[in-house]
C-alpha cells in the first residue's frame, strides 16, 4: 500500500520538482565547457573533435541508469536527509560550478564541506531566511551524517566509473611548448555530470510556501520525494601518460575511495561518528589522488611529442577514415604508400599517390610496427582525420 501512494505522489509531482537552482546551473556550464572546449581545439587545429553539445548531452546520457538505481535504493532504503543540509549542498556545489573548480568537484568533497558547515551553524546558532526557508545548524549533524555518507560514498563510486569509462574519450589535445621550444601536446578532460536522484525528506520542513509537495505517510510520519541533483565535476590533466592509460588508473583510485567511504559509513550504524570520518577522509583521499596525479604527470616527458622517425597523432576525429583505420592517439606514421613521412605536408603529399587507398606502416606504443590501410572515398575527410604534432 505505501509502495503505490509512494508511486501515486511521485507521477503527480514529477514536473515539480525541478526548483533546485543547481540543475539548471549545471546544465549550463556543461554547455560553457563544450562551447570553450571547441574554441580551443579550432584555434590550435582548426577543426573540432566533438560536437559543442556533447558535455550537456553526455551529463545525463552517461548517468541514466546509475540515477534509476540510486533513486530506488534511496527511497526503498528510506535514506532521509533535511532541507537545510540539500541547500547547503547545493550552494557548495553551485560555487564549485561558478568558479570552475571542477577538480574539487567530487560529491565527497561538496558533502563533507556542508556537514562542516552545518556543524559551525549548530555551534555558532547561526540562522538565516531565504523566503520562507529558515537555514539552521541542525543539532543531530552527526545521525545525519549516516545517509549522507552512505549516498555520497555510492556517488563516488560511480565518479570512479565515469572516469575509467569515459575520461579519455572525453580528453581535449592541448597545444603546449616546452623550456626548449618544442610544440608538444597534454589531454585536458573537464565534465560535469548530473545524478538527479529521489530522496526523502521529512514533511514539517518542507515550507508551506509549497502546498503541492508530493507527500507519503508511513506509519504516524509523513515525508516527500525531492528529486535533488548531485553533481559531479571532474578535471585532470594528461602529459607524460596518454589518456587511455591513465584515466582508467584514476578511475580505480576514486572508486576505491567510493567503496572505503560506504564501509566506513556502515559502521556508523553502531559508532554514529563513523559516518562522519568517513565523509573527512573520503574528502581528503580524493583531493590526495587528484594532486599525485598532478604532480605525477608533471614529471618527465611528454607523452606525445614530435617524433624523428615520423608524424606523431594527437587526435582522430570521430567517425573518420583514421578512425576507421583503428589510427589511436600517441602511435607514429612513418610511411605514407611507401613513401616516408616526417612532417604533416608530407603525410598529404603521400596520400595523393594512391589517394582512393592508402596504405600506413605505423609505430605503436609498444613501438612495433604495424600496417593499416583503407579505401578513402570521395565523401570522406581529406585529410584522413588526423590531428598531428607539427
Amino acid at each position: 500500500m505505501i509502495w503505490q501512494e509512494v508511486g501515486l505522489e511521485l507521477l503527480k509531482g514529477l514536473g515539480k520538482l525541478f526548483i533546485n537552482p543547481l540543475f539548471y546551473i549545471s546544465i549550463l556550464f556543461a554547455v560553457v565547457l563544450g562551447y570553450v572546449r571547441v574554441k580551443r581545439e579550432r584555434r590550435s587545429f582548426r577543426t573540432r573533435i566533438l560536437w559543442g553539445w556533447t558535455e550537456a548531452k553526455r551529463m545525463f546520457a552517461d548517468i541514466w541508469i546509475y540515477a534509476l538505481i540510486l533513486s530506488i535504493l534511496s527511497v526503498g532504503i528510506g535514506l532521509t536527509f533535511t532541507v537545510d543540509w540539500i541547500v547547503t549542498y547545493s550552494t557548495i556545489s553551485i560555487l564549485l560550478v561558478l568558479l570552475f573548480m571542477y577538480q574539487l568537484g567530487s560529491p565527497v568533497i561538496a558533502g563533507a564541506i556542508a556537514i562542516g558547515v552545518l556543524w559551525i551553524g549548530f555551534e555558532t546558532n547561526f540562522t538565516f531566511s531565504i523566503f520562507t526557508f529558515e537555514w539552521v545548524g541542525e543539532m543531530n549533524w552527526i545521525s545525519l551524517s549516516l545517509p549522507i555518507a552512505l549516498i555520497i560514498g555510492a556517488t563516488v563510486i560511480i565518479e570512479g566509473l565515469l572516469i575509467r569509462k569515459t575520461g579519455a574519450e572525453s580528453a581535449s589535445p592541448v597545444l603546449e611548448k616546452t623550456s626548449r621550444g618544442l610544440t608538444v601536446v597534454s589531454y585536458l578532460t573537464k565534465r560535469l555530470w548530473m545524478i538527479p536522484i529521489f530522496v526523502i525528506v521529512p514533511s514539517d520542513v518542507i515550507p508551506v510556501f509549497y502546498p503541492y509537495w508530493p507527500q507519503f505517510t508511513f506509519g504516524s510520519e509523513s515525508f516527500g520525494l525531492v528529486l535533488f541533483p548531485i553533481i559531479i565535476g571532474f578535471q585532470q590533466k594528461a602529459r607524460r601518460s596518454l589518456p587511455i592509460n591513465l584515466f582508467p588508473k584514476v578511475g580505480n583510485y576514486v572508486m576505491t575511495i567510493g567503496i572505503a567511504i560506504v564501509v566506513i559509513s556502515i559502521v556508523a550504524f553502531w559508532l554514529p561518528f563513523m559516518a562522519v570520518v568517513s565523509l573527512i577522509l573520503g574528502a581528503f583521499a580524493r583531493i590526495g589522488v587528484w594532486v599525485y596525479f598532478v604532480i605525477k604527470e608533471r614529471q618527465g616527458n611528454y607523452a606525445v611529442t614530435p617524433h624523428k622517425s615520423g608524424v606523431m597523432i594527437a587526435g582522430v576525429l570521430p567517425e573518420s577514415p583514421a578512425e576507421k583505420m583503428g589510427l589511436v592517439i600517441g602511435e607514429c606514421i612513418r610511411k605514407v604508400n611507401g613513401q616516408i613521412v616526417s612532417n604533416e605536408q608530407e603525410l598529404y603529399e603521400a596520400i595523393q599517390i594512391n589517394a582512393a587507398h592508402c596504405r600506413l606502416e605505423i609505430l605503436d606504443h609498444r613501438g612495433e610496427l604495424r600496417l593499416r590501410q583503407h579505401v578513402i572515398y570521395h565523401h570522406d575527410h581529406h585529410r584522413l582525420g588526423l590531428l598531428v604534432v607539427r
